[in-house]
This record gives structure tokens, sequence and C-alpha cells, in this order.
């Protein structure tokens, strides 16, 4: 199993979405875009800066000698203020120890300190910081969901389109347009409204065709589709063994849905029992008519063509192929001649 074998698998790429989105947010949080502070308070300043200030409020007490402007710069240290003037008393370096001295006396050591908060700075909240971690977990499962899809979806592709082999998607596009449509007309019946033809091929996990169902004047009338029903065993690419076909009626109140069925899900008592849940059984048989009727319209599904799939679960119970042709009409002019 090489690397991108475990790429595949849910958790792994989980994991590694989570961490590429980890460094992503990192660097931009902290290279591209990061965080300014203005207004900061001296008492959440480095100690090495809060000396400094210190030291200019000493020398600007030595030039304006007041006591009041004096304490409000000394508190505005916080804690640290008392042991940062001791500090400067001892190491008085180029200051005026007068000067010093004289400060002292002004703030009066030993008081009770207070930091007041400077006018324009925010007192921190704290429900910000809880803010802070939410938008930061939902950044983390944001990037894990998007590597996810990465590794999921975009790397298969990559995978296939440099080893030269064209994608199921693609392969079942090239045999829907050579399927040539049955020309009702021809046939002296009326032709249908809406004709369409969709086909599935092995590897196509994500499969589901729907159209719109348009009258001649372009008014919508409602749409119909194909999507997997339900797969068999484990393991990529799905193993699909049922189809759901589906008309929706704008003058309806209901889906109409049928289920395009494998020959061993069809004959598997339980099997055909879950899927009859979901709607009418069909066993798919090349060449084979399904008819959904809803309160003014009618769908015909012709079985086009159908292949099996081969390896080591039962004999004709998924597909590896199946094209399906679906024609539309008005109720009132439905061809007489379709088979259920």
């Amino acid at each position: 199993m090489n690397l991108l074998d475990y790429t595949k698998k849910p958790w792994v790429a989980a994991i590694l979405g989570g961490i590429v989105g980890l460094i992503v947010g990192l660097l931009w949080a902290y290279m591209i875009q990061p965080i300014k502070w203005t207004n900061v308070p001296p008492s959440w300043m480095g100690s090495t800066y809060q000396d400094q200030y210190l030291r200019m409020a000493i020398d600007s007490f030595k030039v304006n000698p007041d006591p009041a402007l004096a304490q409000q710069r000394f508190q505005a240290l916080g804690p640290a203020g008392a042991s940062l003037l001791t500090a400067i008393q001892g190491n008085p370096g180029n200051q005026d120890p007068a000067a010093i001295s004289a400060f002292t006396t002004a703030v009066q050591p030993g008081a009770a300190v207070t930091t007041p908060v400077p006018s324009g700075t925010p007192t921190p909240a704290k429900g910000s910081s809880l803010t802070s971690y939410a938008l930061i977990a939902a950044a983390i499962i944001l990037f894990a969901l998007v590597g996810y899809g990465i590794m999921r979806y975009l790397i298969p592709l990559f995978r296939n389109s440099s080893s030269g082999a064209p994608s199921a998607a693609t392969r079942a596009r090239d045999i829907t347009n050579q399927t040539e449509m049955t020309d009702y007309e021809s046939m002296g019946q009326e032709p249908p409204i809406s004709q369409f033809v969709t086909t599935y091929v092995i590897g196509d996990d994500l499969f589901d065709d729907s159209f719109s169902i348009d009258s001649p004047s372009g008014e919508f009338l409602g749409e119909c589709g194909i999507g997997i029903s339900e797969t068999i065993g484990v393991g990529d690419p799905k193993k699909v063994q049922a189809f759901e076909v589906w008309l929706f009626d704008k003058n309806d109140i209901q889906t109409v849905t049928k289920v395009l069925m494998s020959s061993h899900a069809f004959n598997d008592a339980a099997t055909f029992q879950r899927l009859q849940a979901k709607g009418e059984p069909f066993m798919v048989e090349k060449g084979k008519q399904v008819v959904l009727e809803t309160a003014a319209l009618q769908l015909v599904a012709t079985v086009s063509d159908a292949e099996y799939g081969q390896g080591a679960l039962p004999e004709e119970s998924y597909f590896d192929r199946l094209t399906l042709e679906i024609a539309v009409w008005p109720k009132v002019a439905a061809p007489a001649s379709a088979v259920q």
C-alpha cells in the first residue's frame, strides 16, 4: 500500500487536513498578518521596558515635580513598580540619586499599588479568550474538512490524470454521447417532451444524475433522475447493486421512485425486502422498460445497456456499467405501448 492509499482513509485524511490547517493558521497569524498591540499599559510590558519607563518617569519628575502625575505613572507599573524602584535605587546608573530619592518620596513606596487601565485600552473580558479558542477550533475543523476533501476527491483525480487513464465519469460521458436515443416518432408514437441518456460506470462513486422536465414552451413541469440506491461489499470503488429512478411532478405531492436491482439483489429475499421500502423493485435486463407515473407526467426508463462486474462477490451482484434512456410525456400523450 503506497502513501496515496493511506490518504484515502477518512481518519488519516482528517488528521493530515488538521495538521496542514494548523500550520497554515500559525503562518498566517505570526508571519502574514501578525497581531499588533497598541495602547499597551506599562504593567503589560517586559521588565526591560518597564525599567526604562520608570527611569523616564523619574527624569520627568525632576523637570516637572508633580506628585500626582508621578504617582499615576508609578501605579501604572502595577505590582512590579516597587521592586523596579528598589533596583534603580541600588543601581542609579547615570541618573541623579537626589531625583530618585525625591521621586521615591513622592510615590510613597510600600503603599498599596493598583493598576489603572489607560483610557482607550479595553479591559480584557473573560469571554474574549473563550471566543478566541472557539474561533481557533472552528478554523482547525474547517481546514481539516478542506484537507479531507482534497485527499478524498482531488488526489484520485490527479492520480487518474497522471496515469493517463480516463476517470469513470469521463468514460460514462463518452458512452452516453455514443448512445443513440429511441426515435419514438418514427415508431408512430408521440415524441416525448423530454428525453435523456445517462450512464453509470464502476468507479463513479458519486453518480447521481438529474434532469429538468420542461414543456415545449419552456414551462417547468418537474424533474427526474437516477442515483445509487445501495452497494454491496466493501472497499473502493463501490459495488453498486441497485439504483433509484425517480420522477417529480410539480402538480403532484409525491415523488415517485422505483428501484432497479441486479439479478442477485432481486433474487435475494433480504435485499429485495429492504430495497422494496424505497420503491417498487425491478430487475435490470437489457431492453426492459420501467414506467413511472404522476398526476400529469409519465416517464419511461429503458435499459439501453447493462453489464455486471466480475470479482469475489456473488455472480451478477453488482454493475460494471449501466446505460439508461429516460423519456417523459405529458400524461394525456403517453405512449400506450410502454411495458412496465
